[in-house]
């Protein structure tokens, strides 16, 4: 029983953290501009995207182009006049990579809509194949998956303490900065008012007011 519940345990985690980390979604292309995705991703994360259109008129077979891109502006995948495709890639560095959708070809004049399914780090693996490779299956196929659910948690929560700290630094010193600011704000004012003084002082003494 106590092995049983650890692998229903590590099934739940791991079927959360693959859902986190895939992410299907019905994309309505117009028949003029395009429609685009962006994820963030993290920098050495495996990514998967499945594409494919769907046919709403028979006597229609209308096809896509498709451009991913970087958070930099590389591009990672290109394909022009397909109904179903796949990219794969590593990713190179931290930051939003966009995909983008538009329709090409004779079918300018209709709506099409299209299935994005984005798996992205744990949910992109290819567990089949490590079972095979590592020689494993079972409850230790699950703990392998837990193992490396939790790791890629450890890493993603590292990420945000190191985010938070940033975003903390960032703001002392725009506090710093405002503080300092402030500060010389009211010497400008004080020493308007002074030399205000000052010249209403002479102006009443050569009118021998004073």
């Amino acid at each position: 029983m106590a092995r049983g519940g650890a692998a229903a345990a590590a099934a739940a985690v791991l079927w959360w953290w693959m859902a986190a980390g895939a992410e299907a979604v019905w994309l309505e292309i117009a028949p003029s501009g395009s429609k685009c995705v962006s994820e963030e991703i993290q920098s050495n994360v495996v990514v998967i995207g499945d594409y494919s259109v769907l046919y709403e008129h028979h006597h229609a077979h209308p096809t896509v182009s498709v451009k991913v891109t970087s958070p930099f502006g590389d591009v990672v995948h290109k394909k022009e006049k397909v109904s179903m495709e796949q990219f794969s890639f590593t990713t190179a560095e931290a930051g939003n990579y966009l995909a983008c959708f538009w329709i090409d070809g004779e079918d300018r004049k209709l709506m099409v809509k299209l299935n994005l399914d984005w798996k992205i780090g744990i949910a992109a693996k290819d567990w089949d194949s490590v079972a095979k490779r590592e020689k494993i299956e079972g409850v230790e196929l699950e703990m392998l998956k837990l193992e490396t659910a939790v790791q890629s948690i450890h890493e993603n929560l590292l990420l945000l303490k190191s985010k938070e700290a940033n975003m903390r630094d960032v703001s002392e010193k725009t506090n710093a900065r405002i503080t300092w600011l402030s500060l010389l704000s009211l010497s400008v004012c004080v020493a308007v008012s002074v030399l205000q003084l000052w010249h209403l002082q002479q102006y009443f003494r050569k009118k021998k007011l004073i």
